[in-house]
């Protein structure tokens, strides 16, 4: 079961937050023979991802913790207003928003991509809301014009509207030029941000959009917010993902205190494509982080 909490992010922005337990979630029993609130996590997707796309990840959580995903602003059933801001600035103070508003902090903070961004941004701004901290193929160097014209001209190719979900699904899991062999995960992944219209399949989101959050970080690198992150952090890599593993080695070695896994077999989408063997890559560390 999920269960939607509003929250107001900055600017007065609504976003959906999404319980995948029924409250109140309790942890163990207290000193004084009450029960205590269970450990907070909050996870973060990626661009153009939603919440549901982490249900697996929460839901195996969702046992011993508290896992809330978010709608970051632009996704999912957030509001997308066309004049709201889609700065790094933005997108951190609606997790710091998230956290405040829905008492979770201190929690252990998960994202991925651009969501991971968000998190150790936030970790090193407001240390004291974060407990632990997993990065999931997120790089810290600058990825430059370059990539932002390819992520442009990639979403031109898109065929929208979609006539079908199936046609969605073979698009992104076979005919998209940038899969180099079928990938039904993938084509999963992108059905599950499709909504239909009178004309057909189109993203819920606004491409548009997608690449004015992305231009705010791609022509920085983040090397610096990385080294303030002072909590445990783990950075996990697919084997075939778009963090390599030279440049995720030397994030742990930038992080106070950082740790490296990685995913065999998976992707960029480790974490959805996936499911056990991430959860095996990541299990230890939230044990020692969040309590066996």
């Amino acid at each position: 079961m999920a269960r939607r909490i509003d929250v107001t992010g900055a600017g007065g922005v609504r976003l959906a937050a999404w319980e995948f337990a029924d409250p109140p979630k309790t942890g163990p029993e207290a000193g004084d023979g009450g029960t205590r609130a269970a450990p907070g996590v909050l996870l973060l997707h990626g661009l153009m991802g939603r919440a549901s796309h982490w249900a697996s990840t929460a839901r195996w959580l969702a046992a011993r913790h508290r896992a809330v995903a978010l709608d970051q602003r632009g996704h999912g059933q957030s509001e997308k207003p066309p004049q709201a801001v889609y700065t790094r600035e933005a997108y951190v103070e609606d997790a710091e928003a998230a956290l405040e508003q829905l008492g979770l902090a201190p929690a252990l903070l998960i994202g991925h991509a651009m969501g991971a961004l968000t998190a150790w941004q936030l970790a090193a701004k407001r240390p004291d809301l974060v407990r632990g901290l997993i990065i999931c193929d997120m790089r810290a160097s600058a990825l430059g014009a370059a990539s932002q014209r390819e992520w442009a001209d990639w979403f031109r190719a898109w065929p929208v509207p979609f006539a079908t979900l199936a046609d969605v699904r073979r698009w992104f899991g076979e005919d998209d030029p940038w899969v180099e062999r079928p990938n039904p995960a993938r084509g999963e992944f992108y059905a599950e941000v499709m909504h239909e219209g009178a004309d057909g399949w189109r993203p819920v989101f606004e491409p548009e959009q997608m690449l004015r959050s992305r231009e705010t970080w791609v022509y920085d690198a983040h090397w610096e917010e990385l080294a303030q992150v002072r909590c445990p952090a783990l950075v996990v890599r697919g084997v075939d993902g778009e963090l390599g593993r030279a440049e995720a080695q030397e994030m742990v070695r930038v992080l106070p205190a950082g740790e490296y896994a990685e995913v065999a077999d998976a992707g960029h989408l480790a974490y959805y494509d996936m499911p056990l063997a991430w959860r095996a890559a990541v299990a230890p560390f939230i044990d020692r982080v969040l309590g066996d």
